[in-house]
């Protein structure tokens, strides 16, 4: 299993939730770590959660799965876009 690191890549509209480029969670065996005075919106989670456990595991390059590594938030006001990583250990 990969640990991930999910990053706020950019905010294209005005979030409601103070996210900033760089705001970043980390998960690791099914675990969500976000550091000490930061937090993660509800919403931008709803759509990550799905593409989270995939992203942990080893993936074939023909899974659709493969290359998706940016998420949008839902919020059509906010945009904020996340970034999935994989973090070798």
């Amino acid at each position: 299993m990969y640990k991930l690191k999910v990053t706020v890549e950019e905010v294209k509209g005005k979030c409601t939730a103070p996210h900033r480029p760089g705001d970043y969670f980390e998960v690791k065996d099914g675990n969500i770590r976000v550091p000490d005075g930061k937090f993660v919106c509800l919403y931008s989670l709803q759509s990550l959660i799905p593409l989270l456990p995939a992203n942990e595991r080893e993936l074939e390059e023909q899974d659709w799965m493969y290359g998706a590594r940016h998420v949008i938030c839902p919020d059509p006001e906010g945009g904020v876009l996340w970034r999935i990583d994989r973090i070798e250990e």
